[in-house]
């Protein structure tokens, strides 16, 4: 009898190091998942160097990865804590758009019961977004911005066939700006909850299809 293919591995992207503490240490559900927690420092070019190593390296065919952290709502009546689902990302080089985000939204509303999940384009940045440059952003029909999911993304797919998503966690919003992340409630609050998803995505990652041999 054959042997039934082992599942491809997960590569976890975030930026900052208070995101990969909080993933390192948040609550797995009990669920153990064949995963890695990259960080690959701030913005896009640093995004772009660290996936790119990191998906050159032998064993890394077919990996699915997922971008997650932080980001910075677009739009009105977002808070400080919701959850941001990706069903594509896009920047000035286009758009990648994204697996599973049906099941992802499902899988978050259970692990963090009680936050709002918004689905829709996430859009990059190659700076800190402030202000009322957050409407001309929302103009464009994307509903949150971060600095480097479209990087990572983009140079997920680069390197070959693989699925790929993104979850962000609402750190500030248009009426909830923060000065720094984690001085606040605000950022206490969406550390807390990045904290809680990592059983999410592990069901994403056991929903693909496991790679042909």
């Amino acid at each position: 009898m054959r042997s039934r293919p082992a599942p491809a591995p997960l590569l976890i992207v975030c930026a900052l190091g208070i995101e990969r503490f909080a993933l390192r240490t948040g609550d797995r559900g009990g669920v153990e998942g064949r995963f890695t927690v990259l960080r690959t420092g701030m913005g896009p070019r640093a995004a772009e160097r660290s996936v790119a190593e990191r998906l050159a390296g032998p064993g890394t065919a077919g990996t699915a990865v997922l971008a997650t952290g932080f980001c910075a709502g677009l739009a009105p009546g977002m808070h400080p804590g919701d959850l941001v689902v990706a069903d594509e990302i896009r920047d000035s080089r286009g758009a990648v758009p994204c697996v599973g985000t049906d099941l992802l939204v499902k899988e978050l509303r259970r692990a963090v019961p009680g936050r709002t999940v918004h689905t829709g384009p996430l859009t990059g940045s190659d700076h800190v977004v402030r202000g009322p440059e957050r409407s001309a952003l929302l103009a464009t029909g994307a509903i949150a911005v971060d600095m480097e999911s479209a990087a990572t993304l983009r140079t997920a797919v680069g390197t070959g066939d693989r699925p790929v998503a993104a979850v962000r966690v609402v750190v500030d919003a248009p009426e909830h700006e923060l000065v720094r992340i984690g001085t606040v409630r605000g950022g206490i609050s969406a550390f807390r909850v990045l904290r809680s998803v990592l059983p999410a995505f592990f069901e994403w990652h056991r929903s693909l299809p496991l790679p042909r041999r």
